[in-house]
């Protein structure tokens, strides 16, 4: 059975097309996504995640645990509000999930994990509790609202009341605490700026309509999808999951080698790889032909040798192909992607493709 979030009625008044996802129903657009991903990237755009998972940690133990627990370490978290992103691996280095985690200052954090994967989760972050004196709590009391684009946050904080000062005064990747249980960071999914707003669900429907007066247009996942890929963000389950390492799948920059004697999950197999040497890149292409790349085509090298893509779109922004691919450590400048039986030539490029509405690829 699927579930609803506090703003399905709003969805549905907007004339919203809904879909399953990961056991939520959820919107994939309005009409057109097209539109929304452009609005998105000219605008302002806001987005219901409130089928992600929000889990508040707390406890003298708090910290040690959670650099037992993922490959980047929260000790570098020197102020309170501050985010980092990091994986959360298995013993072998393969991604359980990718998340991102807030300091509130003391021993209390925020993580906020994926919706696909959130049982998994709940199962491995509590089993590796034991011996740990911290304390896990699922916030399910709460929405999220995504307000994502050029012009989002000044049209947010004209909704925002009293938090708007606050919130404007946020560095990027960082958070406050407000009162009546409201959580503005400074953070998104989308390669542009913009706020994810978390509040009690009592009065999500409000603010949404309230965002909506003020211009911010409703989005779906299916913008949302073509946005992350422009902006070269990895989607778990496609780019990553737990057969793959972070250094196979372009988050080597997420592991936190330093100090030496942290000895985080998955540590001992990510050093025996990184030995070994040999490992697969992680890549954007840019279709040089018509066509649109997909999730499991080939990438076929011109000496010899193939990859796959893990995630590609037609890139609304960019009006050509797009895809994020792993590919053998020798692979050169062109390749070819087969798609329907034919190979067109594509050109190989360090993701992303578009930040802040402007093109990295030319």
């Amino acid at each position: 059975m699927t579930q609803r979030t506090a703003l399905f009625d709003n969805h549905l008044a907007a004339g919203a097309r809904m879909v399953d996802f990961a056991g939520w129903e959820m919107p994939i657009h309005y009409g057109s996504q097209v539109e929304e991903h452009h609005q998105v990237r000219r605008d302002a755009g806001m987005f219901d995640v409130s089928h992600m998972t929000v889990l508040d940690l707390d406890g003298p133990d708090s910290r040690d645990y959670l650099r037992r627990l993922l490959a980047n370490d929260v000790a570098r978290l020197k102020t309170p509000g501050k985010a980092l992103y990091s994986c959360m691996l298995n013993e072998q280095g393969g991604v359980i999930d990718d998340l991102i985690t807030y300091w509130l200052g003391g021993d209390r954090y925020r993580i906020v994990v994926n919706a696909a994967t959130r049982e998994k989760d709940l199962a491995w972050m509590r089993e590796r509790l034991q011996g740990f004196d911290a304390r896990l709590t699922e916030r399910d009391d709460l929405a999220m609202i995504a307000v994502q684009g050029p012009n989002a946050r000044e049209r947010a904080a004209t909704v925002l009341g009293k938090a708007a000062e606050p919130a404007l005064a946020l560095s990027p990747f960082q958070g406050v605490e407000l009162e009546d249980g409201l959580f503005v960071a400074r953070t998104g999914y989308t390669g542009e700026d913009g706020f994810e707003i978390l509040l009690p669900t009592g009065r999500a429907g409000a603010l949404w309509e309230a965002l909506r007066q003020a211009g911010v247009q409703p989005a779906g996942l299916g913008a949302r999808d073509t946005l992350r890929l422009e902006a070269g963000m990895n989607l778990y389950g496609q780019d990553m999951d737990e057969t793959v390492t972070p250094l196979e799948s372009g988050l080597g920059w997420t592991v936190a080698w330093a100090p030496e004697d942290r000895d985080f999950i998955g540590r001992a197999a990510l050093q025996t790889q990184r030995a070994v040497g040999g490992l697969r890149r992680f890549v954007g292409l840019v279709l040089e032909a018509r066509g649109v790349p997909r999730a499991g085509q080939r990438v076929i090298l011109p000496e010899g040798g193939e990859g796959e893509i893990t995630s590609g779109s037609f890139s609304p922004t960019l009006q050509r192909g797009i895809a994020l691919a792993r590919v053998p450590a020798d692979t050169g400048e062109r390749v070819e992607v087969e798609i329907r039986s034919k190979r067109l030539p594509a050109r190989v490029v360090k993701p992303a493709f578009v930040r802040h509405g402007k093109s990295l690829i030319d």
